[in-house]
């Protein structure tokens, strides 16, 4: 009777582990469902500061994960603003000063527009599996939806964040937290999801609120007005002569 109790529960247990995506399964299905082969999106970020909030409306146009051109359509003061990344390699220009602005090395931990993004989190590819191993730590339940807890370790010392820890929907595999850790354990950045909807045959967040540890002030809200995938874009668009 013993040794029929141990086989059944030998025989659960392996049920249960085959039941259970890993780490790396997760973020494979986070990434066939949230990317594309290219998206059209306009947008609005909210900066709520200390005294005072801030939107800045954009339009965003991107192919794959290395190429993506932004220009910045209000308010006047940041009219006419353009953002272009190739690779690793960003360049903005400034209609005030007439001039194309490569950033890199520690301008890329600069923020955004005063906003709660630095632009190395913009640089940042989202294939994470690349950079980390990922491993399911276990179950918890986040604006009422179950969720999968993963743990990220940085394979090697070149990211920006040592270890991340995402919180991702059981039914949708779409992240609804993101938490953000140096090495030492210290929490550098929280993201949180929300407004999840289908489009077409994806989930994806029409709001994301991203909220630098590190800062004061109530974070940056961003909210997509339009997005649209798999369209064709011109090639011309991610050259610096368009950023003229």
């Amino acid at each position: 009777m013993k040794n029929a109790l141990l086989v059944l529960f030998l025989i659960g247990s392996m049920f249960v582990q085959a039941q259970n995506p890993t780490g790396k399964e997760i973020l494979d299905r986070i990434d066939k469902n949230m990317a594309s082969k290219s998206q059209i999106v306009t947008s609005k970020m909210i900066i709520h500061g200390q005294r005072s909030s801030r939107t800045i409306e954009a339009k965003t146009w991107s192919i794959g994960e290395n190429k993506a051109f932004t220009e910045y359509l209000a308010p006047a003061r940041e009219k006419g603003t353009k953002m272009l990344k190739l690779e690793d390699e960003l360049w903005i220009f400034s209609p005030s000063t007439d001039r194309i602005i490569k950033i890199s090395g520690h301008m890329l931990r600069q923020s955004v527009m005063g906003s709660d993004l630095s632009y190395e989190d913009m640089m940042e590819n989202s294939n994470l599996i690349e950079k980390y191993d990922a491993v399911v730590t276990g179950t918890e339940s986040i604006n009422d939806r179950n969720c999968w807890v993963v743990e990220l370790q940085a394979k090697t010392a070149d990211v920006a964040y040592q270890i991340r820890k995402i919180w991702v929907d059981k039914d949708k595999y779409i992240p609804l937290r993101e938490e953000l850790y140096a090495k030492s354990g210290t929490l550098l950045k929280k993201t949180d999801f929300f407004e999840i909807t289908k489009i077409g045959n994806r989930w994806y967040p029409k709001k994301i609120v991203f909220k630098d540890m590190l800062k004061k002030g109530d974070g940056t809200e961003f909210i997509i007005d339009e997005i649209l995938f798999e369209q064709a874009i011109d090639e011309y668009i991610f050259t610096k002569a368009a950023l003229k």
